[in-house]
């Protein structure tokens, strides 16, 4: 029998009462060091910590914050655009809101001109870290930018990246794909079906955003290590704006009537669909684009484009939601769950 009661206790997961005990301090002073509030000396902070190593305690933050009557709110910074992937996330980040509500998390969405980084500094300056437990940021890089997410961060006020990366020293997390490994693929794919000697085109949105430049740079690499037939020309600023890159396809060909290919590597496809239907080219061209929507699975399915490279919006919008939440309570992640893979989709692999 007391053997049993042993082993029960071996068992028994160690609560804030053993550590207090082993510690020698009471119940508001480990309370205290678990949510790290001041009061507390150093000395008697190393004995709690020292506590919970040898007990190995692990803190249940849900009943903790359920507890505390504690609610996540999360702010996404969002280009304020009409392009189908941002509205894909848009819908994401509603959807999880619902379901979030339940796991006590508040998702608010702020607009900013796109690829205007001072409307993004403008934003993330007024977040009060009182209000706000975390931010999650689609938008350029610039050092304005980093500056503001670095102001941020100095409030205690967790940081994710969405979709195009800003440098690990600022940001706590990334959540989106690797961009130059997607880029590589669209070289790849665009070297394989190109089978004539000729120039190829890269649209992009702007310059500043740093998805598409790692895009270019792992394109530019996979083609000139491995199909010299190709040459790629400068890269055309189409701003995520169909309008625009409509408007600039007719110089594009004159300019270039050796074309062979395009790697659409940004968003405003709508505008290059149209040109390429009307003047019926997306025959003699070798199309490559970015993002499953509806518009570009239409392309996709009639021959227009010949591939596409894409990432799951849930996916993105979730892990943003997962890592936030664990970075405000300072709690371990699974990386590999937050992994956002590149999916490749042809005419023929098309999803439901």
């Amino acid at each position: 029998m007391a053997d049993q009661k042993q082993k029960l206790e071996l068992v028994k997961k160690p609560t804030v009462n053993d550590i207090a005990r082993v510690a020698g301090v009471s119940l508001a002073t480990v309370d205290r060091v678990l949510n790290r509030r001041p009061g507390v000396r150093a000395v008697t902070v190393q004995k709690v910590q020292k506590a919970i190593d040898e007990l190995g305690y692990v803190r249940d933050t849900a009943a903790a914050n359920l507890a505390r009557n504690r609610v996540y709110n999360f702010l996404f910074v969002l280009p304020d655009t009409d392009n189908e992937f941002v509205k894909a996330i848009s819908n994401q980040i509603a959807e999880q809101s619902r379901d979030q509500f339940i796991e006590r998390t508040r998702i608010t969405i702020k607009r900013v001109a796109p690829f205007e980084p001072q409307d993004i500094v403008n934003i993330l300056d007024a977040v009060d870290s009182l209000d706000v437990d975390g931010v999650a940021v689609f938008g350029p890089e610039t050092p304005s930018v980093r500056d503001a997410v670095r102001r941020l961060k100095d409030k205690g006020v967790p940081v994710v990246a969405l979709v195009s990366d800003l440098p690990s020293s600022e940001r706590d997390h990334f959540v989106g794909i690797d961009n130059v490994s997607a880029g590589r693929t669209a070289g790849q794919l665009m070297g394989r079906f190109v089978h004539r000697e000729g120039k190829v085109l890269v649209l992009t949105g702007s310059r500043l955003a740093r998805d598409h430049l790692e895009r270019r740079q792992g394109f530019d690499l996979v083609v000139a290590e491995e199909f010299p037939h190709l040459e790629v020309v400068a890269s055309v600023e189409g701003r995520d704006d169909p309008d625009l890159i409509y408007k600039m396809m007719p110089e594009i060909f004159e300019t270039y009537p050796d074309l062979v290919g395009i790697y659409s590597s940004a968003a405003g496809n709508a505008g290059l669909i149209q040109f390429l239907s009307e003047n019926k080219l997306s025959k003699d061209l070798v199309i490559i684009a970015h993002e499953l929507t509806p518009l570009s699975r239409e392309a996709l399915r009639l021959g227009t484009f010949d591939a596409l490279i894409s990432q799951d919006t849930g996916h993105i919008v979730r892990s943003a939601v997962r890592l936030l939440r664990a970075t405000s309570d300072k709690v371990p992640f699974n990386k590999a769950q937050e992994r956002i893979r590149i999916d490749i989709y042809l005419r023929e692999n098309l999803p439901p």
